[in-house]
């Protein structure tokens, strides 16, 4: 980690410095703030407020994408929230102890890393739903509740943003995995919890999870139409089914899916060819499955 130390106590900043040397960190200094402007990339700057005559704030709007620790002899608004609002990450009171100090840049650096990939995750679920089925759960729906859908991703759009639209996040569970039981057995009484593949397990097992869920804020989802409704249950149909793991379609459902989704890309000359039927087949199978053939 590559850090900027602004201080214009020469002796404390070297101090700061070795300290930090000493446990691998790379550490630059800076006496005034116009030194701090370098137009140089930092992982982190430790910022002292109270460098004389100084305008600090150039520091952080320079600095804004690193960690940035105020180090501050006295707490403050112009010290630490003016500071903080204008983009600093966290403050630190002198005199402190350089492990407190390195608490902080660890707790800092591991936060920033969360944030970034939680919002890839948040972004990537958004285009993975984009074009989901516009069916939602209610708000005062009981549970637990049934979703049983011929497009895994149907339900899973569903779950995500029910979760997103009350604000709370879910455990999720993939009922094939052999440690499925132990884990609903372990969730408190009152989470909300996402149970998957349904459909894989026997009859006899499925007793036993509806008996462990009962009382939960469970929703769970199965690929089979004709599962049993024991609870409210949500029936979604989707005329764009697609692959998911470990599924597989018959061949109508193909023959029907590929017409639906690359017509528009192949002449029917190539998409026959790729289906492996006539072109008179093609025509025949558009009119079966009542499929316009799109301009």
């Amino acid at each position: 980690m590559k850090i900027l130390i602004v201080e214009n106590e020469i002796y404390l900043a070297q101090s700061i410095a070795s300290k930090l040397n000493d446990l691998g960190y790379v550490c630059d200094n800076a006496a005034t703030i116009k030194e701090a402007l370098r137009d140089e990339h930092y992982d982190a700057v430790l910022l002292s407020t109270n460098i004389s005559g100084q305008n600090f704030y150039p520091v952080i709007e320079k600095h804004k994408s690193s960690i940035i620790i105020l180090m501050i002899s006295y707490i403050s608004n112009d010290t630490v929230s003016n500071p903080i609002k204008a983009g600093a990450s966290d403050y630190i009171q002198k005199p402190f102890m350089i492990e407190e100090l390195i608490r902080k840049l660890q707790h800092l650096k591991e936060f920033n890393a969360l944030r970034l990939e939680n919002m890839t995750y948040k972004a990537y679920i958004n285009h993975l739903f984009e074009h989901s089925q516009n069916v939602k759960i209610d708000r005062k729906t009981t549970f637990p509740l049934l979703i049983k859908t011929d497009f895994q991703k149907d339900a899973d759009a569903l779950v995500f943003n029910f979760a997103k639209t009350i604000d709370e996040p879910f455990s999720f569970i993939s009922l094939s995995h052999k440690d499925a039981f132990e884990k609903i057995a372990k969730l408190p009484e009152n989470e909300l919890v996402y149970l998957v593949n349904l459909q894989t397990i026997k009859k006899s097992e499925k007793s036993k999870i509806y008996n462990l869920i009962k009382n939960k804020r469970a929703i769970i989802s199965s690929t089979d139409i004709n599962e049993e409704e024991v609870f409210e249950t949500i029936t979604l149909h989707s005329e764009h089914k697609m692959f998911d793991h470990g599924d597989i379609l018959c061949i109508d459902d193909y023959v029907k899916y590929v017409i639906l989704n690359f017509q528009n890309k192949f002449p029917d000359t190539e998409l026959s060819k790729k289906l492996g039927i006539s072109r008179k087949s093609l025509w025949e199978k558009r009119k079966k499955y009542g499929i316009a053939k799109k301009k």
